[in-house]
């Protein structure tokens, strides 16, 4: 699947990545993961997308944005957008697909194999597109959740299809390395109640 000559670059989804980790019980150590890809060829760029509510004084998810930051990852952020929905509940959206698919798009030119990151059928195009450009695409996200994170037009368009649930030994983090949780302020309902347009 992978060969280690390959330039490789990695385009997270951080709600999406979240969505799934979360939904097989276990948190996703990104020093971890970072160095198991870096395995696997060379690894060009590592980008993590994600939407911020940037009107809170403090988010639940900057302390990872910052990390993230500092130690190998390209970030790319853009704030929340806050709506009453029918019910007459606040819900965040914050989708990030345009702002992947342009860097993907991007560095199609320079890689040989992108990894995404996201199991939202709204990509099936941009990975089609990326291989008329002679590059492979794998994509990681589960099937072994009810239901699928992963929808089946994009598990069948990648070139390679990498189950989570597979990596969780590997990715996830130990829960002794766990910092406490901080007290639930307002803006940790971004996680709970977070809006991807399309899950899949």
């Amino acid at each position: 699947m992978f060969d280690e000559r390959e330039k490789i670059a990695l385009f997270i989804d951080g709600a999406n990545l979240y969505a799934a980790a979360k939904s097989l019980g276990f948190d996703i150590d990104y020093r971890r993961l970072l160095q198991e890809f870096q395995t696997k060829g060379y690894m060009l760029r590592a980008y993590y997308f994600t939407a911020l509510a940037e009107d809170q004084e403090y988010s639940s998810i900057r302390p990872l944005i910052d990390w993230l930051d500092y130690n190998g990852y390209t970030v790319v952020t853009k704030p929340t957008k806050e709506f009453v929905d029918s019910t007459g509940r606040r819900k965040v959206k914050g989708n990030m697909d345009i702002e992947l698919a342009v860097a993907a798009m991007e560095m199609a030119e320079t890689v040989d194999h992108l990894v995404l990151f996201s199991g939202d059928g709204d990509f099936r195009s941009l990975v089609e597109m990326i291989q008329r450009k002679g590059r492979k695409v794998t994509v990681v996200s589960t099937l072994a959740t009810q239901p699928p994170m992963i929808a089946d037009e994009l598990r069948r368009q990648a070139d390679h299809f990498v189950d989570l649930a597979s990596l969780k030994q590997k990715l996830g983090r130990d829960p002794s390395e766990r910092p406490p949780r901080p007290e639930r302020h307002d803006d940790a309902r971004f996680e709970d109640e977070f809006e991807d347009d399309d899950a899949l």
